[in-house]
């Protein structure tokens, strides 16, 4: 071989091997870039106590790909926590709980619970089914409300993780048997929880039965954007409704679809929680302030948008989307200040705003109203998403 066929020959080979290495850094490159957005999106399970049976709870902290997470426990499916980002991207906690199991296992207003088997209330704890009357557990007064002593809240529910490629979750799910807090037939229900990527969090409820029996499922998280640090009298609503169920002294609806407009009950513009949550309307009397059931402008099946908040400070907006005919809005009338929650802040009169998406209150008692009653060989499916963003 001559000199110059040999330094050609070498020449060559020192390309080919740069070549080579390129390829294998590209690969390693691609490689660790799927490594790293898999540890974005994560998922972690550590156990978080035990309820007075001895059973384990569960909690599962979920993160998206932007550093949003969600802590979900498995006693009573609660949302533990929930930090999203404000406008300036500081993440903080936007719900209302607790640190420990502890709290919530003593006296809780459901925070960031499922409620079930019927969210809201049924009128004297009974209703008729079928030409059976059924009387439920009554815990309000002579009412019903969300299940019942030990609903859905007060169970530890079955857990696996979830992954998909635009989020990560946690699917929960609980047999209701026959007779529980009054309650027909066994239900079988699971609901899961999601964290997307785009910064939402999409819970899709399913049921089946083997009798009939009313369902009504919701979530009864506590919000709070701007991270808990004052009430939520200046948070910016919009509802997607021109009507309400007005109630009677007992928050049971009267049956009646009441236009919204000229009353303080009007949010289709965007308004101020505490603007009018004073105003001398019986309604709100009945109330205490906001506590009511708003029957949303909707057309068709599928998710439409129910409600729209701004947090004027925080620059945070969340928006719900929902497949339900309603969306109950609560001010937090009856906090009062003697519970302690999270880091020790102690939750003030309207400390946190719930918009728990469902069907109607007392709609057994109702027949005018979209039925609860889900039958055998039937499936209950909905689904609702809170979507968060800043400006």
């Amino acid at each position: 071989m001559s000199t110059r066929t040999w330094r050609l020959a070498a020449f060559a080979a020192v390309w080919v091997g740069a070549l080579i290495v390129l390829a294998s850094c590209e690969r390693a490159s691609r490689i660790v870039g799927k490594k790293e957005t898999k540890q974005a999106m994560d998922i972690d399970v550590t156990t978080f106590g035990k309820t007075s049976e001895g059973q384990e709870v569960k909690l599962y902290a979920l993160r998206n790909t932007r550093g949003a997470t969600a802590k979900i426990m498995t006693y009573g499916a609660i949302v533990v926590s929930l930090e999203m980002p404000d406008a300036k991207g500081q993440m903080d906690d936007i719900v209302l709980g607790y640190d420990n199991l502890e709290g919530y296992l003593k006296v809780t207003p459901y925070f960031g619970a499922i409620v079930g088997r019927y969210g809201n209330r049924i009128g004297k704890g009974r209703f008729t089914l079928d030409g059976v009357t059924y009387t439920l557990v009554t815990n309000n007064n002579e009412n019903h409300l969300h299940g019942g002593l030990k609903g859905f809240d007060k169970v530890v529910w079955d857990d696996k993780p979830v992954w998909k490629a635009d989020g990560v979750g946690v699917e929960l799910s609980y047999l209701s048997k026959d007779g529980e807090e009054g309650y027909p037939g066994n239900l079988k229900a699971t609901v899961t929880y999601l964290l997307t990527n785009k910064n939402e969090l999409r819970i899709d409820y399913v049921a089946t039965t083997d009798k009939a029996t009313p369902v009504n499922l919701t979530h009864h998280g506590y919000f709070n954007l701007t991270g808990g640090e004052r009430d939520i009298l200046g948070h910016v609503l919009m509802l997607n409704a021109d009507k309400f169920t007005p109630v009677d002294a007992g928050l049971i609806p009267t049956g009646d679809l009441q236009p919204v407009a000229g009353t303080p009950m009007d949010f289709t513009k965007p308004t101020a929680i505490g603007e009018r949550i004073e105003a001398d309307f019986e309604q709100l009397k009945a109330g205490g302030g906001y506590d009511h059931n708003w029957v949303l402008h909707r057309s068709g099946k599928g998710l439409s948008l129910a409600a729209k908040v701004v947090e004027p400070t925080t620059g945070r907006v969340m928006e719900v989307w929902t497949s339900e005919p309603g969306v109950q809005f609560y001010a937090g009338n009856f906090l009062d200040g003697t519970i302690t929650g999270k880091e020790g802040k102690v939750y003030q009169h309207r400390w946190g705003f719930c918009l728990e998406t469902q069907h109607y209150p007392d709609s057994p008692n109702k027949p005018a109203f979209p039925s609860t009653i889900l039958r055998p060989g039937e499936k209950y499916e909905t689904t609702t998403v809170y979507r968060f963003s800043a400006k």
